[in-house]
């Protein structure tokens, strides 16, 4: 292996790890995303090629590639202690009496630190590399969820050695603690995502972040954008590094962790009550929720004599702003498109002052939550703002005489496209794939690397082509001039030409692609694959019945609805007419599986492949008539065997089904 290779290697993991810093700790990134994309591109390229130079802390390994089975239990090194709660001032002075008496001190100095809504987690490193990820679980042990760490990229999987020094003698094993949160841009994204899949909405970010840290898959994880915040650093046994927690925030930040930039150093106890009441006022203005602020002794020796209660350290304590509360008159509730074409009932209000902030709208989130409620329009209600940009409406107090009942409406109020509703599930979706409340994440979806694949059209992009009005549907991409991009942010030449080389290239994608770019409810990839290859056609997919679609592979009641609910609707039917217009791919090839070489054969695959990656070797499988399936059994006929392989290849031994390595694999092909 030439040296030339292993050093590009690692150079490209050294640079990728400093953009990450820049972006996602320092939030200063010094390229676009696109070049950041590019050189992730390049060493996932590399490393393809040379899969034994691939290190565990490399970037590409942030995310894993098959679901855990369960969660291993870890036993923290010291317990994660949770924190007294105080109220009032007068609770807030009392702990700083019991502080100074039980230290001997007539004044101490702390440190004030926002408290963030979300996850303690522990982190360990050996050797400057991420080994192990714990939640606090009951404080004496936690869930090892090392996988998931990985995936937020504002935790560093390898600290630079050069900042290590920072450490002295505990370079080598040292622990972080800190909080995972999701921000509300993030926690509003997760649930447009669960609304579009049918599930129920995540009450908070706190809970959004604490389901999605427990996910069994880390590429959900991935997908959920959670970050994280640390404020404390320990070395094994729990013994504290620095003699002042205001040093090891700083050497927290030294390090490369992502530490919250608003903590304060107070000389005073006054000091402290003036930071309380500056962020009561201007929390409302973060990207994340907090619920009070944490107070904890400056001088971490006091620790050790201050000492702790059975569950809580005597030398913090949690100040715990109060929910703030109104009540108000329901004028009218209307229902509001979101991105994925769900409509939520939004109740409009006689507006109202809750905590300094004029309130005139409230989410009902689903009629589900309507009912529960029992509201009605004309209603009064009690609305509660604990931290939440949106309110929320705890109550009714008083029912109107007359109020009125809301009714989810039979057409979309922004396109007037047909409103449709699956059976056993909450929320009620706008079909239309054009509808301008959803054109931009339909353009998203459509752009994927593995729906149309046109790189280069991202979110800043897509933002720029629907508010100038230049792409009111998919098909409009196919009609953009080399003009009209040049006149956008941020696209020069150069970029206009390759993004208009992109979308003509994605004209050759194959009908199953254009299937799954279209964004049709549970129509995934596999699904599409089975609709392209059954029908051959989307002139003869488009005229089938639920009975006929029912036929297809995998397809049952609720897909073959959705399905038929798209193409009635005259808008979608439209649409599809202007992409066959602009050339792309309505004829398939049906399919011919059912005679392949492997027809009826059933595959499981387990390991990492040197020449190929799954979605490829499923396509090899699948061409040649069989089927991949996701666990071994007796009916298993084969298991293809990669490096490092998990479970299931002991399962095959025990059950006694073949095994093939990757040569093996093409010769049945083949």
């Amino acid at each position: 292996m030439p040296k030339s290779v292993e050093k590009e290697m690692e150079k490209l993991r050294q640079e990728i790890r400093y953009h990450e810093h820049r972006y996602y700790v320092l939030d200063d990134p010094e390229i676009s995303d696109a070049e950041f994309d590019r050189l992730m591109r390049r060493l996932q390229d590399r490393e393809r090629e040379h899969p034994e130079l691939v290190t565990p802390d490399s970037p590409t390994q942030r995310v894993g590639g098959k679901p855990a089975g369960a969660f291993p239990k870890f036993h923290h090194s010291t317990p994660m202690m949770s924190l007294d709660n105080t109220y009032s001032v007068e609770e807030l002075t009392d702990f700083d009496r019991r502080v100074r008496e039980l230290g001997g001190r007539d004044k101490v100095d702390y440190v004030a630190e926002l408290k963030l809504d979300g996850l303690s987690m522990a982190l360990t490193y050996r050797n400057g590399a991420l080994e192990r990820g714990v939640t606090r679980g009951d404080g004496s042990k936690g869930e090892d969820v090392t996988p998931n760490v990985k995936t937020i990229r504002s935790v560093p999987l390898r600290i630079d050695p050069k900042k290590l020094a920072l450490l002295g003698d505990q370079a080598d094993q040292f622990e972080v603690r800190g909080e995972v949160i999701m921000t509300r841009k993030a926690f509003e994204r997760a649930n447009a995502q669960r609304e579009a899949a049918g599930e129920p909405r995540f009450a908070n970010p706190r809970n959004s972040a604490a389901g999605s840290i427990r996910q069994l898959d880390s590429r959900i994880v991935a997908d959920r954008g959670l970050d994280m915040y640390l404020y404390y650093l320990q070395a094994p046994g729990g013994a504290e590094l620095f003699p002042e927690h205001s040093k090891v925030l700083e050497a927290l930040s030294k390090l490369g962790f992502k530490v919250n930039p608003h903590w304060r150093y107070c000389r005073s106890f006054d000091e402290v009550l003036e930071y309380i009441r500056a962020w009561e006022e201007k929390r409302e203005k973060l990207e994340y929720e907090i619920d009070g602020i944490v107070i904890k002794v400056n001088n971490t020796r006091l620790w050790e004599e201050l000492g702790t209660t059975a569950k809580s350290p005597r030398w913090a304590v949690a100040f715990k702003y109060p929910a703030r509360q109104a009540t108000t008159v329901v004028r009218d509730i209307r229902a509001q498109v979101g991105r994925t074409g769900t409509l939520t009932p939004v109740a409009d209000l006689e507006p109202v002052d809750v905590g300094g902030v004029t309130v005139s709208h409230a989410t009902l989130h689903n009629m589900d939550e309507i009912a529960r409620l029992e509201i009605k329009i004309g209603d009064t209600i009690l609305i509660q703002r604990a931290g939440e940009v949106i309110p929320q409406v705890v109550k009714v107090t008083k029912h109107a005489s007359g109020g009125r009942a809301f009714v989810m409406p039979k057409k979309c109020p922004v396109c007037a496209g047909d409103v449709h509703r699956a059976e056993g599930e909450v929320a009620y979706r706008c079909v239309n794939v054009s509808c301008p409340a959803k054109l931009k994440e339909s353009l998203l979806h459509f752009a994927g690397r593995r729906a149309m694949n046109i790189d280069g059209l991202g979110e800043a992009l897509v933002e720029q082509l629907v508010d100038k009005g230049l792409v009111k549907d998919l098909a409009d991409l196919y009609s953009l001039t080399q003009e009209q991009l040049e006149n956008l942010e941020r696209m020069g030449e150069k970029s206009a030409q390759n993004l208009l080389g992109e979308i003509a290239a994605s004209k050759k994608n194959d009908l199953a692609r254009l299937l799954f770019a279209l964004g049709i409810r549970f129509v995934g990839e596999r699904t599409a694959e089975f609709l392209a290859g059954h029908f051959g056609s989307m002139e003869k997919l488009e005229s089938a019945s639920e009975e006929e679609l029912l036929e297809v592979e995998e397809i049952g009641p609720r897909i073959a609805e959705s399905i038929a609910e798209f193409f009635r609707e005259k808008r979608n039917r439209l649409l599809l007419e202007k992409l066959k217009k602009a050339g792309l791919q309505f004829e398939g090839t049906k399919s011919r599986k059912s005679e392949g070489k492997l027809a009826g054969k059933q595959f499981v695959l387990t390991g990492t492949l040197a020449h190929y990656s799954r979605d490829e070797v499923k396509r090899l499988i699948e061409d040649a008539g069989g089927r991949v399936i996701g666990s071994v059994s007796k009916k298993t006929d084969y298991v293809v065997v990669g490096a490092e392989p998990g479970s299931k290849l002991d399962k095959a031994k025990a059950l006694g089904v073949k095994t093939v390595d990757e040569a093996g694999l093409l010769k049945l092909v083949s």
